[in-house]
């Protein structure tokens, strides 16, 4: 069976003060997960004298990078409510579906900058979190 790629049809999120919506990603862009948890460190010098391997595990946070959300400015408001989600402290509960009917889910908030496009009415958009990126 080959593996199935290709667009992300939609993003949504549900917080506890702020709502819940559904963001749109552009079809045909390169998005990018990173499911997070535990990962060796690749250090060339994590050995002893003796050529025994040292190994050093760390937690590293999930992510998902969105190449271009759509921004609707007149009634969408994409834009505006991702930087409340930002800066709210409490996370928001996210899932993620792709074109070949997996969903991921992870609970987390947008981070990095908030940049729009007014020409193309998108927005790059990074949502990351604690706990791994889970396949629901």
């Amino acid at each position: 069976m080959a593996a199935t790629g290709g667009d992300i049809r939609e993003v949504t999120y549900n917080h506890p003060t702020l709502g819940s919506g559904i963001l749109h990603v552009k079809g045909s862009t390169d998005n990018n997960y990173d499911l997070g948890g535990l990962r060796g460190d690749d250090d060339d010098d994590s050995v002893t004298g003796a050529g025994t391997n040292i190994r050093k595990l760390n937690q590293k946070r999930w992510y998902v990078e969105l190449a271009e959300v759509e921004w609707d400015m007149n009634n969408g408001n994409q834009l505006e409510l991702m930087k409340a989600l930002a800066a709210d402290p409490v996370e928001a509960t996210w899932t993620f579906d792709h074109i070949n009917s997996t969903i991921y889910g992870g609970i987390g908030s947008p981070v990095g900058d908030l940049k729009g496009n007014t020409n193309a009415a998108t927005f790059p958009l990074k949502i990351s979190g604690g706990g791994g990126l889970k396949k629901i």
